[in-house]
């Protein structure tokens, strides 16, 4: 239902930005959106623009499986630096 209403939510918002923090439903714990930062853990490791998802940098393997997976989950074209 959360996703679903995400989707709804970036496909209608022009700056595709989350207003409060999000937690995913497949790692509810170590995974969360902080507006339009993507947050693994305690550390902010990506960004989304418009339908771009913007990865900062190179990461461990569980977090590229975040990255992976928010990329995934919202159908956001994912650019790694």
């Amino acid at each position: 239902m959360l996703i679903k209403y995400l989707i709804i939510y970036l496909n209608n918002n022009n700056n595709n930005h989350f207003k409060n923090r999000t937690m995913l439903e497949k790692y509810k714990e170590n995974l969360s959106i902080r507006g339009n930062q993507v947050w693994s853990y305690t550390t902010h490791v990506a960004t989304i623009a418009d339908d771009k998802l913007y990865q900062l940098g190179y990461w461990s393997m569980t977090t590229q499986k975040h990255i992976n997976y928010v990329a995934k989950q919202f159908d956001l074209e994912l650019i790694k630096s």
